[in-house]
């Protein structure tokens, strides 16, 4: 266990001057602090989007087309994805462009999401409308409480229900609740995408595969396993607390500091500059509900760890606020008793 350290995740600090291009988009930002995500969307159509559209011209064929898509791929779905998609987290929370600009909000939305597996309208309605309404509850399509949380069988059936069912369980969600704008949006979204990609597999197959469907699996599979750490650890007393931090990592300097996890469901509409001076404010509630902060690793770190049961090793990254924890082994039996499944 460790002494809480001086927090390293990123802050905003203003520039002493703009380039004239981001004085250019400050014209229709909401936020100066969101400039990051326009570099990032303008590197995305220098590099990912370009490529794309090559790859489904007749212009590369046979190991052509392969050696421009093992970059492409590498680009768009091991560079990009991780950052467009909480990228995508945080522009459903607070708006990136002003309100006479919400074109451009669209044009992310419809566009450039699918080109890393996110259907349109889906990740807002689902993570905005119901996640954070239900907090994990069981009510939540994807809600972890059932499953036995240190599993991989329990993974593995968490992610296939997902993937099978979850679009279903989550209209469902909306239906029941007459909640008719975001069950139309849900469905509108996501028929539509597999209908442009119907569409695209009579120009190219093989691109239409590659590009639009298998990323979009790949996308749903990231995400549950993000999701299914953030919430890993639920408090069977008190099911409302079930997520954890993580500070100090360097997955919060490129995912805009996603691993705040339990400061976001306490403040969602909190731009993510601020949330390390939050978390600092609320170090006493986090030893007094026994929140676990872990330092210098992530969701991936703390996924398999949990796969191996490394309950060791996850103590060994937490931060003991204010002597939480006696003693390491106080620490892991606490560890291991978050992760049962809750059925009631």
């Amino acid at each position: 266990m460790r002494a809480l350290p001086i927090l390293t995740d990123p802050v905003y600090r203003r520039p002493e001057q703009f380039t004239r291009y981001e004085k250019f988009w400050l014209n229709y930002l909401s936020d100066e602090r969101d400039l990051p995500f326009i570099h990032m969307l303008t590197g995305i159509h220098l590099l990912v989007i370009p490529i794309a559209i090559l790859l489904f011209t007749p212009l590369l064929s046979g190991g052509y087309w392969w050696l421009l898509y093992a970059p492409y791929f590498y680009i768009s779905q091991l560079y990009f994805k991780g950052r467009f998609g909480l990228m995508l987290h945080c522009i459903s929370h607070r708006k990136l462009f002003k309100k006479q600009y919400t074109w451009l909000y669209n044009y992310v939305i419809w566009v450039v999401c699918p080109f890393f597996g996110h259907t349109p309208e889906t990740y807002f309605v689902h993570h905005m409308g119901m996640h954070h309404v239900e907090n994990n509850d069981h009510d939540d399509a994807s809600s972890t409480m059932r499953y036995q949380r240190d599993s991989l069988g329990g993974f593995l059936t968490y992610v296939g229900r997902f993937i099978l069912i979850g679009f279903v369980e989550t209209f469902q969600y909306f239906f029941s609740r007459k909640r008719k704008k975001f069950y139309m949006r849900l469905t509108v979204g996501e028929i539509s995408f597999y209908l442009i990609c119907v569409g695209l597999w009579f120009i190219n197959w093989k691109a239409t595969l590659f590009i639009f469907l298998l990323p979009l699996f790949f996308a749903r599979i990231v995400m549950m396993l993000g999701n299914w750490a953030q919430h890993a650890f639920i408090d069977p007393a008190n099911p409302e607390e079930n997520t954890i931090n993580c500070i100090n990592t360097k997955y919060n300097h490129t995912c805009w500091n996603d691993g705040y996890h339990e400061v976001h469901h306490q403040r969602p509409a909190l731009h993510y500059t601020e949330i390390p001076h939050e978390f600092l404010k609320h170090t006493e509630r986090y030893a007094k509900d026994k929140i676990f902060v872990f330092d210098d690793i992530h969701y991936l770190h703390i996924f398999l760890w949990l796969m191996g049961k490394r309950y060791d090793k996850l103590a060994d990254h937490l931060v003991n606020l204010h002597d939480m924890y006696p003693s390491k082994e106080y620490a892991i039996e606490l560890l291991k008793s978050r992760t049962r499944r809750i059925t009631n």
